[in-house]
């Protein structure tokens, strides 16, 4: 995956297919400790620790179409690439947790990509989850939440073009507001 966006895609696939009812992504950015930290957290049905000591090993899933997969794997690859690590943490019955943490200046960390695409591609999805996005650049902090929309829609389909098309709108014109010009979406 060349985009962090696109990792963090696939463990929020994850959230949706472990039963997740609420799936937070947290992006925080803090130049001053040079650090990127994404964290995905969810309350889907989680791991027993056989289960998460198996995930955490290389290449390891839970589908049944395939024994290998690398998800897990590359997203730690990434995180480390960059002098960065990701933890895992999960308990049975409770959800699941990745935090993967980078060094923002390293010339080998990933472009984060196009966030606001991405969550508005998972926002597509949120029929039977809510989806809270979380961004905080030097301790400024924008959120958004399906749950939020779903209430302004009052039923209405959350996955119609012209709501994707606000949301991806909405979460793009904040961001850029987040970041003050000081740089554009996909560094």
């Amino acid at each position: 995956m060349r985009e962090l966006s696109l990792h963090i895609l696939d463990i929020v696939q994850n959230s949706i297919t472990a039963g997740a009812e609420t799936i937070t992504v947290e992006i925080s950015e803090d130049l001053s400790a040079n650090e990127l930290k994404i964290t995905i957290a969810d309350n889907g049905c989680g791991m027993d620790e056989e289960t998460l000591a198996r995930v955490n090993g290389s290449f390891a899933s839970s589908r049944t179409t395939r024994k290998i997969g690398m998800g897990i794997a590359l997203f730690r690859a990434a995180a480390e690439l960059s002098d960065g690590y990701l933890t895992l943490t999960s308990k049975k019955g409770e959800g699941t947790t990745t935090t993967a943490v980078f060094r923002h200046d390293s010339i080998d960390r990933m472009p984060l990509g196009d966030i606001s695409g991405t969550m508005m591609l998972l926002a597509a999805k949120a029929h039977n989850f809510d989806l809270i996005y979380r961004h905080i650049w030097c301790g400024s902090e924008f959120v958004f939440s399906t749950k939020d929309i779903k209430e302004i829609l009052e039923g209405s389909p959350i996955d119609s073009p012209e709501v994707l098309q606000y949301i991806q709108d909405y979460i793009h014109e904040n961001l850029n507001e987040l970041f003050g010009g000081e740089r554009d979406e996909i560094s």
